[in-house]
């Protein structure tokens, strides 16, 4: 990369300290997660695109302020968030050290292990052994002594769901995660986890579901589940990985930037009307399809969180002001489950959810 790079030992004599918009909490309202003490903003900012290498680092400083100066005070990570895999973590490591590090106690900082991460037995799903390398890992590249909310990021059908839960049991008991939570578990999975880890002392309080007007399995019993054990939620992918934007309205073909987006089989004729429609709607409220999207599922019912990546701060306000236009009409709600309430082919993670 062209830019000039410095880390928190090589910070020019000139350099100023960045300080915090003194109204930061005046501009959301925080929702508390399930029936823990925890509370989250109900947008909160995932780096799982736009903090890799990829990207300038002084746009990712500029939308990390600005998130923050908004009052997001949860940033999601993942170990193999990049590309290349581990830099969004290392990036975030460098604000850390600078602009975050009197900040700490304010922020809510997330990770997970359980994708692939490197090559070998040892690099991805839900072992004891993997868990907790990759945790360790993650603290370093980040350049912190523990997260708030540590998860395992997907079920591992080749894994005891009790080694699993008991890894993240001992990351909380070592000081190195505050909260435990899981991703893309399916109810069943979840209910029998919540069971483990209650029985261990270290409750779940939190899962990260993939969820959007478009992608609807949650609603088939893992809320339900989650409502009955007291857990919180954060949806992540809430645009349907781009496809709830205006990208898509049209006829003619939309460059699709990024990995795990959804296959062509999304944009057929048939779902382009079914956006235009929901697009109708999101105009008729006064918002774009994607503040649409975000609003829906934080509405009364949805989730604690909504989970958005943001490229640029122009991106991040517009999705911002979703939250403060939750609420539907029964008219608005039964027409956006005429349009949408089949799963419209965009979601990569339910399989994993079924293991």
């Amino acid at each position: 990369m062209s830019e000039e790079r410095y880390y928190a030992d090589e910070v020019p004599e000139t350099h100023q300290p960045w300080v915090a918009a003194a109204d930061r909490y005046q501009h959301l309202e925080y929702r508390r997660v399930g029936s823990s003490g925890l509370l989250l903003p109900p947008i909160s900012l995932g780096l799982w695109w736009n903090f890799g290498d990829d990207r300038t680092f002084a746009t990712q400083r500029e939308i990390l302020r600005h998130a923050f100066d908004r009052g997001v005070t949860h940033f999601d990570l993942a170990n193999n968030y990049g590309p290349p895999y581990g830099s969004a973590e290392e990036n975030f490591g460098r604000m850390m050290r600078t602009d975050f590090k009197p900040y700490r106690h304010e922020l809510v900082l997330s990770t997970k292990a359980g994708w692939d991460m490197y090559p070998g037995p040892y690099g991805k799903l839900g072992s004891r052994k993997h868990v907790l390398n990759s945790l360790d890992e993650s603290l370093q590249r980040m350049s912190v002594d523990h997260v708030d909310i540590f998860y395992s990021h997907r079920a591992d059908p080749g894994t005891p769901v009790a080694e699993t839960i008991g890894a993240l049991d001992t990351a909380v008991r070592q000081g190195k995660a505050l909260y435990a939570g899981i991703s893309s578990y399916s109810p069943e999975r979840t209910a029998e986890a919540v069971a483990i880890a209650r029985d261990l002392g270290t409750p779940l309080v939190i899962h990260q579901p993939s969820y959007s007007m478009l992608n609807r399995w949650v609603e088939d019993g893992l809320l339900t589940v989650l409502g009955e054990h007291g857990l919180g939620s954060i949806g992540f992918s809430p645009l349907a990985q781009g496809l709830l934007t205006s990208k898509y309205l049209g006829d003619e073909p939309a460059d699709r930037v990024g990995r795990g987006s959804f296959t062509d089989d999304a944009v057929t004729p048939e779902n382009r009307e079914r956006l235009r429609g929901l697009a109708k709607i999101a105009e008729e409220r006064g918002q774009s399809l994607a503040q649409l999207a975000i609003s829906w599922i934080l509405r009364p019912g949805g989730v604690t969180s909504a989970l958005i990546g943001a490229s640029s701060v122009e991106q991040l306000d517009e999705n911002l002001e979703a939250a403060t236009k939750t609420d539907f009409t029964d008219d608005e709600l039964a027409r956006i489950d005429e349009l949408a309430g089949t799963d419209a082919a965009v979601d990569l993670w339910k399989v994993s959810a079924d293991l």
